[in-house]
């Protein structure tokens, strides 16, 4: 997979989609079992150094179907997050 970064309102969304099943005893993974994902949100300071960084679990009760379905889940929830519209998350602690 690609590693796709995408800037919202000053901070850098990395989207974190993983197989739902780990792998299994063959080294193969279960895609068909869908996918989970995460979010990474950093700052980078003045030098384009990396500053602060905090990884958020998507909430979903079941697994995505596609890993692009994930992804994109991925970042309307981190847009969500650095608005403010999440209760009880927050990005204050990076901004």
């Amino acid at each position: 997979m690609n590693d796709t970064v995408r800037t919202y309102r000053g901070l850098e969304i990395h989207p974190l989609v993983y197989p739902h099943t780990p792998r299994g005893a063959t080294g193969s993974y279960d895609y068909a079992a869908g996918f989970d994902a995460a979010v990474k949100i950093c700052r980078r300071g003045d030098d384009d150094s990396q500053t602060a960084s905090r990884v958020y679990p998507i909430p979903q009760q079941t697994p995505f179907l596609s890993a692009g379905e994930a992804r994109k889940a991925s970042t309307a929830y981190a847009e969500r997050l650095i608005d403010g519209e999440v209760d009880g998350q927050s990005v204050h602690d990076i901004c």
